[in-house]
């Protein structure tokens, strides 16, 4: 069914949600480049961001296409029950995927800054590649799990998804049997784990705002508080709408829907901007590879 709006607001969000989509998939993809061709960027704090746009890029792209196709189509769009589970499961694998990354992130800003002495021996190659590993084995037995319980169920109609991507919450509104269960798991599987997570990263924030305070007043404290700010900034747009969304798994508001816009659209296209526009070393890459394309020899 989409999003809720206007017929007359079809060509106007449509052409914002593309273009926000579209400047979705240049920035991730341009941070993954940027981060794969220049070793200077071959750290454990950039691999995990180069995770973070690999996620961000196609969790976009599981989502918006069938939002835009819904702005075109009055009335709602329409999914095969095939392309429902697909859907589900890959926005489920990459959402909650990207909610552990989220939080090995933290870690790793938190030993940074606040084991600057230790990070080099605890956060080496291959303990970065572990944890992001294990992020993504998390979120794939995550979304099989919801799958097979979201689709165990039996459907007899109406037919009518009322949200604008398929969802475990909204398609239990579809269900003829017993979704006790499903509501149990959504809220302890979801919500709950969301809710740890951002707890987790809010400790992890917390020591290290502990440490900036304790810098001399300059532009160093500033610039350290304000990197820490936006970062937290797009976890707050991917986290508070989630734990809204999936701790109140029984609820048919329409807030869910504009609330899940936050974590499935808004920060996709948050993160290139706050992780390259307050890093330096991003900067200077980037500027790099602009140079090796625009000066390159012609063959």
């Amino acid at each position: 069914m989409g999003l809720p709006h206007k017929p007359e607001m079809d060509i106007p969000l449509f052409s914002l949600f593309l273009t926000i989509y579209l400047f979705t998939l240049m920035g991730n993809a341009l941070i993954l480049v940027t981060i794969w061709v220049d070793p200077n960027l071959h750290k454990p704090m950039y691999f995990f961001l180069a995770n973070l746009s690999f996620l961000d890029f196609w969790f976009s792209s599981v989502t918006l296409p069938k939002m835009l196709q819904g702005f075109l189509e009055p009335g709602g769009t329409f999914i095969s029950f095939t392309g429902c589970v697909i859907q589900l499961y890959f926005s489920q694998l990459l959402g909650s995927t990207e909610c552990f990354l989220y939080t090995v992130m933290s870690y790793d800003r938190y030993l940074a800054i606040c084991h600057p002495l230790h990070y080099g021996s605890i956060m080496d190659r291959i303990t970065s590649v572990r944890l992001a590993t294990l992020t993504w084995i998390m979120g794939f037995l995550h979304a099989l799990l919801h799958t097979a319980l979201t689709f165990h169920l039996t459907y007899c109609g109406p037919m009518k998804i009322d949200h604008f991507f398929c969802d475990p919450t909204p398609l239990l509104e579809l269900a003829c049997g017993d979704t006790s269960i499903n509501q149990t798991m959504i809220f302890f599987g979801i919500g709950t784990v969301a809710f740890l997570c951002l707890l987790l990263i809010l400790l992890s924030y917390g020591s290290i705002l502990g440490v900036i305070l304790k810098l001399g007043h300059g532009e160093g404290k500033y610039h350290a508080f304000s990197t820490c700010a936006s970062h937290f900034t797009a976890v707050a747009c991917f986290y508070v709408p989630c734990v809204f969304t999936y701790m109140r798994p029984h609820s048919k508001s329409t807030l869910d829907r504009i609330a899940t816009v936050f974590y499935t659209v808004l920060t996709p296209l948050l993160n290139p901007l706050i992780y390259t526009l307050r890093n330096r070393e991003m900067k200077a890459a980037l500027y790099r590879l602009w140079q090796k394309t625009m000066f390159a020899p012609a063959n």
